[in-house]
């Protein structure tokens, strides 16, 4: 029998635990946080998660995809407020059946860990720190938070899933019996997490089932409904240089006169801003990118520890829970017959990663383009336009037109490396023919789209005679 050490209990360590238990491996989850279905969660440290089809993939394969849905509240598009507090709706598919869902992370992540406990070969262990790994060995030490006392546990194999700042990924980097390489490169905007609070009799306070965006090119709010009738807010901002950032919005006088500036319609529906403001912390965003993501047939990283991005794809918790789904797929391609309970975990790692890497570093480079798009490009009249010409090639076409977006959250037999590919070229070549003006209201639907796909073609042509 496997013994299995998973190092990190958060959204992906707990999908994996979960599915791995179903396969039968004997599963020790660690965890150096206080079990969160028994304590109170840090204000500000909450942001909500966007699930889309590729993360119910995995929620599926473990078989707690309906349980999840419960926990969920349907956004069918961007709700975009102007700076005159106009709004209007931007469908992100103009297929009827394509939304995400707006979800809490602690919910998801107690529902995880619930599946998780109810499985006899399960063992999970909360407020212990990971103080070192022996990545040739499998073995692992750990420090608990309350005693003090070190814990050693011994494994088959360990897997990484301790998020963007991975102990297991130090032990990585500290090693020198192999060649590691790491990146990590900061936004220069931090955020800071708000709340629209549900009103008196626990109802909403703006429009329930859209994903809300106050662009305003260098900075941006965005807010997504709870079950309870609250939004949570976000406010991303410069950490400094600019005429309102964190280093100068210092006093209550100062936060006011941003917000009534640039969110009035925001003001009114969060009382306490002032206070909130200056007691939630400001939250870092950053990428980061490694290899080799495996260590000796011994050790492998997944999720944020291997590939943690920023969240303006809401493709983090799915990406993670596609590597569960992915893992599992090279799992069963690879594993030897059941009753030899042997697994050549070199294999499988080093499969895993030649076929996950790639998108892992694609993922995070569209979630880099999209700050920039939601920030700046949402408010802009030729975005707006394209925008509305998809949904409607998307409604009128939807077999024969996915948009960046779709392609990206909606259409999981795509990887996102292709969906990058070609989601960057149907862009250019859209902007690019509206610019022009070579989409004319005389041409037919059918006649933009041709006219959309060729030219998509011929750059996806260019780019592969430029790059090989």
């Amino acid at each position: 029998m496997n013994n299995i050490l998973i190092i990190g209990a958060g959204l992906c360590g707990s999908l994996l635990a979960l599915r791995m238990a179903q396969r039968g491996f004997e599963v020790t989850l660690v965890e150096k946080r206080p079990d969160l279905r028994k304590v109170t969660q840090d204000a500000g440290r909450s942001i909500n998660l966007a699930l889309s089809d590729r993360g119910l993939r995995g929620l599926r394969l473990a078989g707690v995809e309906e349980e999840a849905k419960k926990l969920c509240i349907p956004m069918n598009g961007r709700m975009i407020h102007d700076a005159k507090s106009n709004t209007f709706l931007s469908p992100y598919s103009g297929r009827k059946d394509e939304y995400i869902n707006s979800v809490s992370r602690p919910g998801l992540n107690m529902l995880l860990l619930d599946e998780a406990e109810k499985i006899p070969n399960v063992k999970i262990i909360f407020n212990h720190a990971c103080e070192e790994v022996d990545l040739e060995n499998a073995s692992a030490v750990f420090k608990d938070f309350n005693t003090k006392k070190e814990l050693k546990i011994q494994a088959d194999v360990i897997f990484g899933t301790d998020g963007a700042g991975s102990a297991v990924r130090k032990n990585m980097f500290d090693s020198h019996k192999f060649l590691f390489s790491f990146s990590q490169q900061w936004l220069s905007h931090g955020y800071k997490e708000l709340e629209i609070p549900a009103t008196e009799n626990g109802g909403y306070r703006t429009y329930k089932n859209a994903l809300h965006i106050w662009p305003r090119g260098e900075d941006m709010l965005i807010a997504l409904p709870n079950l309870d009738g609250s939004f949570t807010v976000t406010l991303f901002l410069p950490y400094e240089n600019s005429d309102y950032c964190f280093a100068n919005l210092t006093t209550p006088e100062m936060v006011y006169e941003y917000f009534n500036k640039e969110f009035p319609d925001v003001v009114e529906m969060i009382p306490n801003l002032a206070d909130e403001f200056f007691t939630n912390p400001i939250g870092q965003l950053g990428t980061v990118k490694c290899s080799p993501w495996h260590s000796f047939g011994k050790v492998l990283l997944m999720g944020d520890a291997a590939h943690a991005i920023v969240p303006f794809y809401g493709q983090g918790m799915n990406a993670s829970f596609e590597d569960v789904v992915v893992f599992d797929e090279v799992l069963s391609s690879l594993q030897q017959p059941l009753q030899k309970k042997e697994v050549d975990w070199n294999i499988v790692f080093s499969e895993y990663e030649k076929r996950r890497k790639k998108d892992a570093d694609a993922i995070a480079d569209l979630a880099v383009d999209n700050f920039h798009e939601m920030k700046e490009h949402t408010a802009m009249e030729i975005f707006q336009r394209k925008r509305k010409l998809e949904t409607v090639f998307e409604a009128e076409f939807p077999e024969e037109y996915y948009s960046k977006y779709s392609l990206v959250t909606f259409k999981e037999s795509i990887s996102y490396s292709e969906a990058l590919k070609r989601g960057r070229a149907q862009d250019k070549a859209i902007l690019n023919l509206l610019d022009d003006g070579k989409i004319s209201e005389e041409m037919s639907l059918k006649e933009k789209l041709e006219l959309v796909k060729k030219e998509t073609e011929a750059i996806l042509h260019d780019d592969e005679v430029a790059f090989g």
